[in-house]
């Protein structure tokens, strides 16, 4: 028989509140991300993973000028001692502060295939060695002689610093990226030397607002260069705030060829992008015929970048042709600054300028303080072995005596000699070839030297004048390495103020100029022929559908549509579809309401006026400028309610004096346009009175050259002035039948050119 299996004792069940289990868990994890992955820490600029692989390399020696290690064995000891979070992560970190395309001051020496600004991936880190280079050893310096404080590892077998001393202004000039929970960080990098200049300013006048510190920090200085085409105001408006962001353009050049040929050079572009990916975005604008004014693009890059635009022509104007560039690829590009980081390495916090230079300030003298106490201890207790050395010398036969004869020598030592533990234990430590050293005065001039070392770190220690100094010394020497004049110190990015051109002439590049066809069906559905095709006879449409008006355009064109909701609609021919099929309806490109219905649609010209109709016989004159709405919902012009609606609209022409206007009821005013007012939007003013029915159609004319108006059959017909005096009236009368021969439709049959 087998055994009876016992069921086990029931585990002692907490019911929790799901909405706090989550809270805590959730809170938990978003503090870790916020503390222990995506921010930087004001001090020193680093995140923890940056900030264990520096402190990694600097117990395997990897100071600049030593021997390259391979990138594995730095891998392997962070991962192992201090960062268990997977090694290619690591790696990733690694590779980042090697790269002098995207670090703007490395923190790392490479060695092997680091990758580059295509976006190409760097060798798998068996293949790539590493060390430190000297802004490492500038934010390392100071960590053996306790100038930062170390907590334990992850496991508690090691200890690892929780910042470090950062003699380099690591956090705005190489800058940082991360995305935490609910908050994110973005800083570009600037240039260490403007960076020192303003901290030298900010110890002066400790009160200096970021404001006044921008005469030392112009603005970002990118790895890659570039041009940054903001306004000083709003650049200083970010460094306020802490907040902003940068419109960074690839910098280029022209460059002459033979018998007057042209070529545009562009030698930098943004920050953090890539290359490659940049080309083949033009190269697929091309295909798609976005780029009128381009005619190809090769990339002749070796150690510098250098990307060759040709022209369509050289006939194109070369800033307009860069203009279209910038506004389609990623040859501009928008550089966003978040100030966020963490204060003490406790609190996210978004600061300006100025907050950031002082938190770097303050780290340092409490640095300096930290290392002055390291030596301070250390100095008094040398000197303390000193007095003990000294007194040892005077009397070395009896101590040799006392070593040799007794068993315990040390507090017989101490006794015979008044010495302290410290001094008995480093004369009983002492080797024997050290006896033959063991000189009066050495030992005087040593203990010397000492005290009056420490006599000037006391003087630190009790005066903040003192250690202000000693800081602006420090930071002094940093601008020294990092100066204007020395290669890696000097600015990259320049500025410029964004060049004028005409919105028209750019919105005309990024389509080429060719003339169309615009069809609308009964149905309204649009579409676009190649030419100016005056026989439409042709054409196809969808069952129980039929042309309803058809005009032409150019495919640079801008479109202007009115509906019967009173509200003016934009459309560019470009985005039109093509002849191909039965094209698609209105309302793919705007968002008319299904009860509306297209009133007019021509091409917009610019500075024409337009007389304007409701149904209910209300009009104003209003300026084709401020009919153009740049949303799809399109802009209110004549405010009509349901069910009245807009009618017509009419082109106001030169020298036009008169208006005429036809109601449902078949009766037609004339009356002077002067008594119709001019307006940007409303309801308008009476143009005729209607006992049923209301307004059909309206146009205006000069009074000289008569009224005429065309039949269904397209024949013309006119009338002068004498001829049509019973029709003449003020504004709001009601009119009369019109003269014999006026179509049937109510319609004058003049469509707008």
């Amino acid at each position: 028989m087998g055994k009876r299996l016992i069921p086990p004792e029931p585990a002692e069940i907490h019911e929790v509140q799901l909405r706090e289990a989550l809270e805590e868990r959730y809170l938990a994890y978003a503090l870790s991300t916020i503390m222990h992955r995506a921010l930087p820490d004001a001090r020193d600029g680093l995140k923890p993973v940056h900030r264990r692989i520096l402190y990694g390399m600097r117990l395997l020696r990897l100071d600049p000028g030593t021997p390259f290690k391979k990138s594995a064995k730095i891998v392997g000891d962070v991962m192992g001692s201090f960062h268990p979070h997977g090694d290619q992560s690591i790696y990733d970190a690694l590779v980042r502060l090697a790269q002098d395309f995207s670090s703007r001051y490395p923190l790392v020496d490479g060695q092997g295939n680091f990758g580059n600004i295509d976006g190409d991936n760097p060798a798998a880190y068996r293949y790539t060695e590493a060390r430190m280079t000297d802004v490492a050893r500038l934010l390392l310096d100071g960590i053996d002689e306790d100038g930062v404080a170390f907590r334990p590892n992850y496991d508690g077998q090691a200890k690892e610093p929780v910042v470090l001393p950062g003699g380099f202004p690591n956090l705005l000039a190489n800058g940082a990226q991360g995305i935490a929970v609910g908050m994110a960080t973005a800083i570009p990098p600037h240039n260490a030397a403007e960076l020192c200049d303003a901290a030298l300013h900010l110890i002066d006048k400790p009160d200096a607002k970021t404001k006044a510190l921008l005469r030392f920090v112009k603005g970002p200085d990118f790895p890659t260069g570039g041009i940054v085409i903001d306004s000083k105001e709003s650049i200083a408006e970010a460094y306020t705030t802490g907040r902003g962001a940068f419109r960074t353009r690839a910098k280029w050049m022209q460059e002459e060829g033979a018998r007057g040929t042209w070529v545009v050079v562009v030698t930098e572009i943004p920050w953090l992008v890539q290359k490659s990916r940049l080309i083949e975005k033009i190269a697929e604008l091309l295909n798609e015929k976005k780029l009128p004014l381009v005619g190809d693009i090769r990339d002749e890059s070796a150690e510098d970048v250098r990307v060759v635009i040709e022209p369509k022509s050289r006939a194109v104007d070369p800033a307009l042709m860069m203009e279209s560039l910038f506004r389609l690829t990623e040859l501009e590009s928008r550089i966003p600054l978040n100030l966020n980081v963490l204060v003490k390495g406790r609190i996210p916090k978004v600061l300006g300028l100025a907050e950031c230079l002082r938190e770097w300030l303050d780290h340092l003298r409490d640095v300096l303080l930290r290392r002055s106490n390291y030596r301070k201890a250390q100095i008094e207790h040398r000197l303390e072995v000193l007095g003990g050395y000294l007194i040892a010398y005077l009397n070395i036969d009896k101590v040799i005596k006392i070593i040799r004869t007794e068993d315990e020598p040390k507090p017989v030592l101490m006794k015979a000699f008044n010495l302290t533990d410290v001094q008995a234990e480093a004369i009983l430590n002492m080797r024997l070839r050290s006896l033959r050293k063991l000189e009066e005065f050495e030992i005087r001039t040593e203990d010397k030297n000492l005290r009056a070392e420490l006599k000037g770190i006391n003087a630190i220690l009790k005066s903040e004048t003192e250690q202000w100094a000693k800081v602006g010394e420090q930071v002094r020497k940093v601008r020294e390495m990092f100066g204007p004049k020395t290669p890696l110190g000097k600015r990259r990015t320049q500025f410029a103020d964004a060049p004028e051109h005409d919105l028209a002439a750019i919105e005309e590049a990024f389509v080429e100029r060719e003339p169309v066809t615009v069809v609308i069906s009964d149905k309204g559905w649009v579409r676009t022929l190649k030419g100016h095709v005056a026989d439409l006879s042709g054409l196809n449409f969808k069952q129980d559908d039929k042309l309803d008006r058809a005009f032409f355009a150019e495919t640079t064109s801008k479109l202007l549509l009115l509906a019967t909701n009173g509200r003016f609609y934009s459309l560019e021919v470009a985005k039109l579809p093509g002849g191909r099929g039965h094209g698609e309806p209105i309302r793919m490109f705007i968002d008319m309401e299904q009860d509306a219905a297209i009133v007019a649609m021509f091409v917009h010209k610019g500075g024409r006026k337009f007389l304007i109709a409701s149904h209910d016989g209300q009009g104003f004159v209003v300026g084709e400028d401020d009919c153009v709405g740049t949303t799809r919902k399109g802009k209110q012009i004549i405010n009509v309610e349901m069910p009245n609606e807009a009618r017509a609209l009419t082109v106001v022409g030169d020298g036009s004096d008169n208006v005429a206007v036809i109601g449902d009821n078949r009766k037609m005013l004339i009356f002077p346009l002067d008594q119709v007012p001019e307006m940007a939007r409303g309801r308008g003013v009476r143009l005729q009175k209607y006992k049923d029915g209301g307004l059909s159609d309206i146009v205006t004319f000069v009074a000289k050259e008569g009224l005429s108006w065309r039949d269904s059959a397209g024949r013309e017909f006119s009338a002068t002035m004498k001829e049509l005096a019973e029709w003449r009236g003020n504004r709001a009368d009601a009119g009369r039948m019109p003269p014999k021969g006026f179509p049937k439709s109510n319609k004058f049959g003049r469509g707008i050119e």
